[in-house]
């Protein structure tokens, strides 16, 4: 399956339409996984063909209506579009959350998070 059709698989199951500025990270990078300096944090942005196994197996949508998992901090938290707002923003959701309530704010988009991620790594505040 390409990466297209992976996208396309992953909008039609979770019946979203993707950012472009996610498609066209996914188009040039495809994934990232790696710590971030000088903030030195740990970024992933999972492979487009991940999108629908890890929010199936999360049970993402039963948690968290109008969400999809895109990556995470490596470790507990899932970096998640929230798509109850047009456009989605991007907020974390811990493992272990139960609903929305839990949700922190990280960016308006792929691209301001990709911006600023070095300078300030994760936001932890709500």
């Amino acid at each position: 399956m390409s990466a297209d059709d992976a996208l396309a698989r992953a909008e039609r199951r979770f019946g979203v339409r993707f950012p472009q500025d996610y498609r066209d990270f996914l188009a040039a990078e495809g994934s990232m996984s790696r710590f971030v300096p000088p903030a030195d944090d740990y970024l992933v942005i999972n492979p487009v063909e991940e999108l629908v196994p890890v929010n199936e197996a999360g049970g993402i949508q039963n948690r968290f209506p109008g969400g999809v998992v895109i990556g995470g901090d490596g470790s507990r938290e899932f970096l998640t579009y929230d798509f109850r707002q047009d456009p989605p923003t991007l907020v974390l959701l811990d493992v272990s959350a139960p609903d929305w309530s839990s949700a922190l704010p990280q960016a308006r988009s792929l691209s301001a998070l990709l911006e600023r991620f070095p300078e300030t790594g994760w936001t932890f505040d709500d």
